[in-house]
């Protein structure tokens, strides 16, 4: 065989000659505008990435497993644990539910314990005929009964005789979360995880300090303020135990990340690897040199915030995409959640959905075999040293400004959050955050047939305190609002698209119309074309139309729309699907509604309901 290295009669392009291709299919265009993404996350990503674009990252140089772990903080495989969460009133009922679970792929339990229900017998039933020793356990409970919690389930693991190296497990112990969240005064708890950390000694896989990353991801944060808050989050903790008198390296063990999912899948695989990169940095200054301590331990759960009403089933979609991100990423758990979660307590099947969703990734297409499969990518590679250097901006900014706590105080995180999820409301209103089966591609039939937006599958405390907290809600809540309002009217709106003229543009303009106005629950009827308005005109009333939208081209608008109008003389609201030069004109003669891709078509709809009597 030949030594002569193969196609080595190609050359390889240079940069230079790929912008000049690039130049040559624009035409002239804009690159920056064109071909350029202006992320959310504060850098901007090129279409396309080489070689060179590698040197001198961050990210490169290391092997799975190894510090400072953006690689994964394994080496040999890519498992992570299937969680369930158990959501039940007794402490019966949820340990036969997870025993029922256990025998269905999952490995990983998360109960929520009443602080007033906690003792020894209700951890008793709880884990009765559950094998402590070979699943990983999570828990729930209000941060003043953290300690309680771990000193009960110490008890308990030592009656049974288990070996404490094997036992895997989590106290959700975040004093922090409730100051950021609602604006409670828990900044004294924060000492009590010295006495948690003392606890459970003995059991190096017994997690009991949390940082909620995923609480925001939740309220609509981007994903660099997750990353950046969690990282000052994390170092909170670390820097108030450390004056505790707690070992660095100690701390840094008992620490585990709680963080969320959104659908910006590779971005969200570069969150999960600039999160240990840095994290790794952080815990390395108080751990010394504790490599093995620095080690981030991440669970993930696909997103509540973009998790929809109507068309439900698209959720699976979007958790499904979610959780290949954070499979991929390498995290060390997962919860996937379920589809029907925004508007019921998920039942048996939802919950079969959302377990089978892991398994899937696991059983048929081995995500757990390989360890970091996008390093190497030059894309990933750049996005996460991108990420990772936006999210330290933050972090240096909160520790300059006294740590997350004073933040808190002052209301900062609370305002920055808040603001990031103002302006995507905003963006979903406009149809410039698309919610598939909600602003774009609607079921045009779909009724909710009695579903209703609820908060969460467990009753939750309502307390307050004198800090700022966050309230947000849904991404698609108020499209559904909206939708649940017109369901209740006397009569569903009939939206009929009057499409004259030019076939191309009538066509695109009464599916983007037939799009728009199911967005609020309108019967929509699309047609194929008249020869004259009055044809359309007549068939509209005969279809019973409260809203006639006329489809054409700009061009033909100044011939269609105003004798299409006087036609129509008031008995449907009349709509010009389209913003034409001559829309000045057409207003002149009373025409007042036009929708296209630059309106604001949430309040759009709600000023065609209100003009409707909805």
């Amino acid at each position: 065989m030949s030594d002569k290295k193969l196609f080595s009669e190609f050359t390889s392009p240079t940069r230079q000659d790929w912008l000049d291709k690039i130049q040559v299919d624009l035409k002239g265009a804009d690159f920056q505008k064109k071909l350029v993404w202006k992320t959310d996350e504060g850098f901007s990503v090129q279409p396309f990435y080489m070689k060179e674009d590698l040197e001198n990252l961050s990210t490169i140089g290391s092997e799975p497993g190894e510090f400072p772990y953006v690689r994964g903080n394994k080496a040999g495989d890519n498992n992570w644990f299937v969680r369930q969460e158990i959501c039940s009133e007794s402490a019966a009922e949820a340990n036969k539910k997870a025993l029922n679970v256990l025998g269905k792929g999952v490995d990983s339990l998360g109960f929520k314990v009443p602080g007033e229900q906690l003792n020894a017998e209700y951890v008793q039933t709880l884990l009765d005929g559950i094998y402590c020793d070979c699943v990983e356990l999570n828990f729930k409970v209000c941060p003043k009964h953290a300690l309680e919690l771990a000193q009960i389930l110490v008890s308990y693991f030592a009656s049974k005789g288990y070996d404490p190296a094997r036992i895997n497990a989590s106290i959700d112990f975040d004093p922090i979360k409730g100051m950021i969240m609602k604006g409670m005064d828990t900044e004294s708890l924060i000492s009590t995880g010295k006495a948690l950390i003392e606890t459970v000694k003995d059991y190096p896989g017994f997690k009991v300090i949390s940082v909620n990353g995923s609480a925001l991801s939740d309220s609509g944060a981007y994903i660099v303020q997750e990353l950046g808050y969690s990282l000052a989050w994390g170092a909170e903790y670390m820097k108030r135990l450390s004056d505790e008198g707690v070992a660095g390296n100690e701390i840094a063990r008992r620490i585990k990340f709680n963080m969320g999912i959104s659908t910006n899948y590779f971005m969200e695989i570069a969150k999960f690897r600039a999160a240990r990169m840095l994290w790794s940095k952080i815990a390395g200054e108080f751990a010394g040199n504790d490599k093995e301590a620095c080690k981030a331990c991440i669970h993930a759960k696909t997103s509540y915030y973009n998790m929809t009403l109507f068309d439900s089933y698209v959720n699976l979609l979007r958790s499904q995409t979610e959780t290949m991100s954070a499979a991929i990423a390498g995290v060390n758990s997962i919860t996937v959640t379920p589809f029907d979660a925004a508007y019921e307590k998920p039942d048996e099947f939802s919950e079969r959905i959302a377990r089978n969703q892991q398994l899937l990734l696991k059983e048929e297409s081995h995500f757990d075999k390989v360890v970091d499969p996008a390093g190497g990518s030059y894309y990933i590679e750049v996005l996460t040293d991108s990420l990772a250097a936006e999210a330290w901006k933050i972090f240096l900014k909160v520790q300059d400004g006294g740590g997350i706590v004073e933040y808190a105080k002052k209301g900062l995180v609370q305002d920055d959050i808040v603001a990031s999820d103002t302006k995507r409301h905003t963006l979903a209103a406009q149809s410039r955050e698309f919610i598939l089966g909600t602003n774009q591609f609607p079921n045009f039939t779909e009724n909710s047939d009695g579903k209703t937006p609820v908060s969460c599958c467990c009753k939750c405390a309502k307390e307050e305190g004198p800090y700022k907290g966050i309230s947000t809600s849904r991404l698609s809540s108020e499209f559904e609002a909206l939708r649940l309002t017109t369901e209740k009217a006397a009569k569903q709106p009939v939206a009929f698209m009057l499409t004259i003229g030019n076939l191309v543009w009538r066509q695109a303009r009464a599916q983007f119309s037939c799009n728009f106005l199911a967005s609020a629950g309108y019967k929509v009827i699309d047609n194929l074309g008249f020869a004259t308005v009055e044809e359309g005109v007549d068939a509209a009333m005969k279809a019973g139309a409260d809203v006639v939208v006329i489809c054409s081209s700009d061009d033909e608008y100044a011939q269609y729309a105003i004798p299409a109008y006087n036609c129509l003389a008031g008995k449907a609201l009349f709509v010009v699907a389209g913003n034409p030069a001559c829309a000045e004109e057409l207003k002149a003669a009373g025409i007042e509604n036009f929708i296209h891709v630059k309106v604001n078509q949430l309040e759009t709809l709600k000023l065609f309901n209100q003009k409707l009597g909805i």
